[in-house]
């Protein structure tokens, strides 16, 4: 009977061992990955660690040249596997004001924002709020053209003409005042008015341009229920712990309250005042800096924001690939080549121009981001090289579209 009594308790407590081992693993399994705790911070930090004095002084050489013989002009980030190998700042924030740049010096990043933009779109079809498969007119009944859907969108295979030429022809021809900023939901509704002529039908070409994101964007405020501002805030720069990100729409703004002015035409005298064209977001509107891309890149990797599945699809080509290699995925341009896994994004808007470059092979991000237009950018062979990354240049690509606006 003794025996007995003993194997009850012996079998009871590995029960409740059991149940507690598994209703701790379920707690884990629903934790709500958009709450940040004292670790994560903490482990941030230790990503973010770096002594200059420590810096690789190959890049710090490379760089320094770029700056002196090219005109560079802003911030870089180097990093592989968890370390960062160098981070630095060259020249000036606002000329006119001599101001000099700061590691956490926000730049409007231009198109890199769309590689964030579809990193909100994959979340919310993770979440069933909505399919790739579904068409605008399901989310905006008035859009005037049919067979365009989300994953066309992700893509730049809508065929859809570029709204911001579209629109910029609006104001000018109707003397419009070009200072305050114009919303998403306006030029939805300019299109749906106008019906601009397309580039081609859906899913027949390439196409890159920003209509595409800049509908991505109104889709996610539809979806949400939020400012597009709000929604990333939330899901991915906070999750993230991007403190230093954020989405200036001079719908929102009357002056956008960052430090960094572009500078176009490779010229101090050409600082660009941001019009109503900044407005827009999804396809740009994105302020952030060198390290919070870092913070970005290591989010994605570690499976904050997405599931891996739906990183693959993001990183996939998915249209054909140009001279072999070069292709676009969903918010992301794509290099590919045995055993070679390179994505990146460049951006060029009101005078910036960045490139933002992970090897997901071999665990590398390069970021530059520069303040004044020029072709400063086109001379980073010797970086990638040094590093032993694949090539990745305007240069190195084209096709239709391809080129066009960033």
């Amino acid at each position: 009977m003794r025996l007995l009594y003993s194997a009850l308790l012996l079998i009871s407590a590995s029960f409740l061992a059991v149940s507690c081992n598994s209703n701790k693993e379920q707690e884990e399994n629903t934790k709500d990955p958009k709450v940040r705790t004292v670790d994560d911070d903490k482990a941030d930090s230790l990503l973010m660690a770096y002594d200059p004095a420590n810096g690789d002084k190959r890049i710090e050489e490379f760089m320094t040249r770029l700056h002196n013989k090219y005109n560079f002009n802003g911030n870089v980030l180097v990093a592989k596997k968890g370390k960062i190998l160098y981070e630095g700042c060259f020249g000036w924030a606002d000329y006119l004001h001599r101001d000099s740049l700061k590691l956490n010096s926000q730049f409007e990043l231009a198109s890199v924002s769309k590689t964030m933009t579809g990193t909100a779109i994959l979340m919310l079809m993770e979440r069933g709020k909505l399919r790739l498969d579904q068409d605008v007119r399901e989310f905006f009944p008035n859009f005037p053209y049919p067979g365009v859907t989300i994953k066309l969108l992700l893509t730049h295979r809508s065929g859809m003409m570029n709204y911001v030429y579209f629109v910029d022809g609006i104001w000018k021809k109707q003397h419009k005042d070009e200072r305050p900023g114009i919303t998403n939901m306006d030029v939805m509704n300019l299109i749906a008015q106008y019906k601009p002529a397309r580039y081609s039908e859906p899913d027949k070409h390439f196409h890159y341009n920003n209509s595409n994101f800049m509908v991505l964007g109104a889709i996610i405020e539809k979806v949400s229920g939020m400012k597009y501002s709000q929604f990333m805030k939330e899901n991915v720069f906070k999750p993230a712990g991007m403190k230093h990100t954020a989405v200036y729409s001079k719908a929102e703004y009357d002056k956008i309250p960052a430090d960094v002015v572009g500078h176009d035409r490779n010229s101090w005298k050409y600082s660009v005042a941001q019009n109503f064209l900044d407005g827009p977001v999804g396809d740009k509107g994105i302020y952030s800096t060198v390290g919070d891309l870092y913070l970005f890149d290591h989010a994605l990797k570690t499976g904050r924001l997405l599931k891996q599945q739906t990183l693959d699809s993001a990183y996939k080509a998915h249209n054909p690939l140009i001279r072999g290699h070069f292709s676009y995925g969903y918010g992301w341009r794509t290099f590919d080549d045995e055993g070679e896994k390179v994505v990146y994004h460049t951006g060029w808007w009101h005078g910036f121009r960045h490139i933002y470059v992970r090897d997901l092979k071999d665990d590398i991000v390069v970021v530059v981001l520069g303040n004044v237009v020029n072709g400063s950018l086109l001379q980073l062979d010797d970086l990638y090289k040094m590093l032993d990354m694949p090539v990745i240049r305007k240069g190195a690509y084209t096709g239709n579209g391809d080129t066009e606006d960033d």
